[in-house]
């Protein structure tokens, strides 16, 4: 009766760790087959043509400390191919490296006029990038039809200012927003970047966004073409103005308001940021993922399970089904790895990435779990969200 009682625990720990794998593979035919195309890189700007009349287009840069990529981004909005009047105006958020006096000196003879600009001190319940923004949409007049928000480490293709109002005008959109090619030129970035995208279109399938009537609502900050018109009836910047996730925000607020949103995966937008170690690319995940949350403990246990059992359960029941002999376990475990690789591939194309690389899949999102936690922690020490030397 002794001996039995180490094989019964045995084949109990056995069964759950299959149930646990059959969940999980239960929950990747899910995502793969019923929540909007997730993992489908084909979302790019939807069909368009010439408008009749180009309207005028004001494009504002908020930029804190960018001295670094200025040189880069600038001259890719100042030299737009756009056939209508355009102009760029570059708020510099009381910069110490002299971004405000590096962006005037790379003004360009014949392209869109540029503004340098610096917002008055930021006020309390304010983010700076959004008063940044709001500053720069107040000096861009009422004249603009449109307002090109990017960042200013966001460098544009020559006509991608064109091809934006084109898909705004040809769809009747009044939010066009994409989200900008990452930099992946270090082991780091290679390994990160790819999978940050994967998970924000998990969490905001792009095909549901754009769908009107839908509740998912997402934009990305770093290039977002909204119509003044819609601005300003949803409240203006300072309807969303201690927002730190304010691209998700402004979406949401713009669909609420009546208003047709589109998100997808860009051709000609370029971030130019490096994030060459890992403690650069950790504080662009972590400084908003408890945000994301709410900053609800319930949400963050039950996302930290959720990670858990939709990307560690696959490769440990795979591994220990194998290893025990297990091959019922083995195969759960392996099918949902397999479902989970095979999503991954397109945006590892999308990238340029090497395929063997989706197996690494696990060990990033262990890396995204811990990110989480370590948002939540540093909140919880009155650290959060800390980006260019403000907490918010």
């Amino acid at each position: 009766m002794r001996r039995s009682r180490p094989r019964v625990r045995q084949t109990a720990r056995v069964t759950v760790l299959l149930w646990i794998a059959v969940l999980s593979l239960l929950v990747w035919l899910w995502l793969a087959c019923c929540h909007g195309m997730f993992w489908r890189t084909d979302v790019r700007l939807p069909p368009r043509r010439p408008p009749a009349r180009w309207p005028q287009v004001a494009v504002v840069v908020p930029a804190r400390d960018e001295a670094e990529v200025l040189p880069v981004s600038l001259p890719s909005l100042l030299a737009q191919k756009y056939p209508g009047r355009a102009r760029v105006i570059l708020v510099d958020d009381h910069s110490a490296d002299g971004s405000g006096e590096l962006a005037a000196a790379l003004a360009a003879p014949g392209g869109p006029g540029l503004t340098v600009t610096t917002p008055p001190p930021l006020p309390a319940g304010w983010t700076g990038k959004l008063w940044a923004l709001r500053h720069g949409v107040e000096l861009a007049g009422p004249d603009p039809e449109y307002l090109l928000l990017t960042d200013a480490d966001i460098a544009h293709g020559p006509d991608s200012l064109a091809e934006l109002v084109a898909a705004a005008e040809s769809n009747r959109l009044d939010l066009v927003s994409q989200m900008a090619r990452l930099r992946v030129e270090t082991g780091w970035e290679r390994l990160i970047v790819p999978a940050f995208v994967y998970f924000f279109a998990q969490l905001y399938p792009f095909r549901r966004s754009n769908r009107p009537g839908a509740r998912t609502a997402a934009a990305a900050g770093g290039c977002s073409l909204v119509r003044r018109d819609t601005l300003e009836r949803i409240g203006g910047v300072a309807a969303i103005r201690g927002a730190v996730i304010d691209d998700v925000s402004l979406a949401r607020l713009v669909k609420a308001g009546g208003g047709r949103t589109w998100l997808g995966l860009a051709e000609q937008v370029d971030s130019v940021r490096p994030y060459p170690r890992l403690a650069e690319l950790w504080r662009m995940v972590s400084r908003s993922a408890y945000a994301q949350l709410r900053h609800s403990v319930p949400l963050l246990a039950g996302t930290v399970a959720g990670l858990a059992l939709v990307y560690l359960v696959p490769p440990v029941a795979t591994l220990a089904g194998l290893a025990a002999g297990r091959w019922t376990v083995a195969a759960a475990g392996g099918a949902a790895w397999a479902l989970m690789t095979g999503t991954f591939l397109p945006m590892l194309r999308y990238y340029r990435q090497p395929a063997p690389a989706a197996l690494l899949l696990p060990f990033t999102a262990a890396l995204y779990l811990l990110m989480t936690v370590d948002s939540a922690v540093q909140h919880w020490r009155g650290r959060g969200a800390a980006w260019k030397g403000r907490t918010y």
